[in-house]
């Protein structure tokens, strides 16, 4: 997929026109259709790439990833370990994790599971922000 044709993907997503994005992010009128037969300077792509919140390299085909603190693969199966130890801690009798006083074995199904998915989503939070903070701007 071309420069514009994922430009095209991501106008039609937010729906907006390239002209809107052209004014929005101060590219010359009708430069982004130009792109396909003539190389864009990098400041522009990456002005593009601001105003739609996805990384220069997926606009540039280099990723299939939006933006660069999207969570892997890996990130993913790293957290279900991390997800899998806290449980694990909060089952047994020194259990560090509670909720509502009681431990993760005296809950009731439901309990468990609110408690389960909301650490699950601390996780997942805490990942992608620290992605944010930490990944360096020649890798953004």
């Amino acid at each position: 997929m071309s420069l514009v044709e994922r430009i095209k993907k991501l106008c039609d997503e937010k729906k907006v026109s390239f002209a809107e994005v052209e004014r929005s992010t101060g590219i010359s009128n009708g430069q982004i259709r130009r792109w396909d037969k003539s190389s864009p300077k990098i400041d522009n792509v990456t002005k593009v790439a601001n105003y739609f919140d996805v990384s220069t390299d997926y606009l540039l085909g280099r990723t299939d990833e939006k933006r660069y603190y999207d969570l892997t693969d890996k990130d993913e199966r790293d957290i279900e370990k991390d997800l899998e130890r806290i449980i694990n801690s909060a089952e047994s009798d020194c259990g560090l994790a509670s909720f509502d006083g009681k431990v993760l074995d005296e809950m009731d199904e439901e309990d468990r599971d609110l408690y389960i998915s909301s650490l699950k989503n601390a996780l997942r939070m805490h990942k992608r922000l620290a992605k944010k903070k930490f990944t360096p701007k020649k890798y953004r």
